[in-house]
């Protein structure tokens, strides 16, 4: 007597169908177009990264227009490096993602020669990412200055200046009106002797955009402290110039000003 309860016999499963070779390559054809998808995309998403967290907020060179609009009209092309009269201008590396070979100004290492005239990046961009619609070089807002270490304001101490003010090897240009109105001068070859440290006043290219104003109503007091006034168009000068180390005085770009 057979059991009810008992299991019947598993039926034998279907067998697997064999790919063929062509069948086979197009499969690994098809995880292989998939894996350079994922790729593809993990590579625009590293690219867009620096740009769009702003991980390196840049001072643009005169005349950018807003940063977002700046991006995307900059093709790159390095004219307006080409014509700096004295090379502020440099291109992004590849650490800036979709930002790379974008023109931008180390403040600190070579500031804009804003007394070249007519501003020549400006005139040599070819998109319009530097804006020709300017009618005052006072206009082009690059950034704004800021006292962004006052305990090493030399001015703020009260104290003077003698030597060069970056050092002997120092590659950066300045336009001396008093030597040369016309031919920027190497600041490592023009020392200085002042009483009260003005590196950033008297190097400024800009009519009142920054002044020195007492610390205090007594007339015996040194101290001074610097003042940016609405004029400052953020050229880097007083940064370049300012003799701490690091800057006591440093340009915030317009991209972080508009933020």
């Amino acid at each position: 007597m057979t059991d009810a309860a008992e299991t019947p016999p598993a039926r034998p499963g279907k067998p697997k169908k064999k790919l063929n070779r062509r069948e086979l390559e197009r499969r690994r054809m098809l995880l292989r177009s998939v894996g350079a998808g994922f790729a593809a995309l993990a590579a625009g998403l590293v690219g867009f990264y620096p740009v769009l967290t702003r991980i390196f907020d840049r001072l643009r060179p005169p005349g950018a227009i807003p940063e977002d609009d700046f991006l995307a009209a900059c093709i790159k092309c390095g004219q307006c490096v080409q014509v700096c009269p004295v090379k502020a201008i440099e291109l992004a590396d590849g650490d800036e993602g979709f930002g790379l070979g974008v023109p931008y100004i180390n403040a600190r290492a070579q500031a804009c020669d804003f007394s070249c005239d007519a501003v020549q990046c400006v005139l040599a961009c070819p998109t319009g990412a530097l804006s020709h619609d300017i009618s005052h070089k006072e206009d082009v807002k690059m950034g704004f200055a800021r006292l962004a270490r006052p305990e090493a304001c030399l001015a703020m101490k009260g104290q003077g200046f003698k030597g060069l003010a970056r050092g002997p090897d120092f590659e950066g240009l300045l336009r001396y009106a008093e030597i040369d109105r016309w031919v920027p001068q190497p600041v490592a070859s023009h020392p200085y002797d002042l009483e009260i440290c003005d590196l950033c006043v008297r190097e400024c290219p800009i009519e009142n955009a920054i002044l020195l104003a007492p610390m205090s109503d007594d007339p015996a007091d040194k101290r001074r402290m610097p003042v940016v006034h609405d004029a400052c168009v953020g050229c880097g000068t007083c940064e370049m110039m300012c003799p701490a180390e690091p800057a006591a005085i440093v340009i915030d770009p317009a991209i972080v000003l508009e933020s």
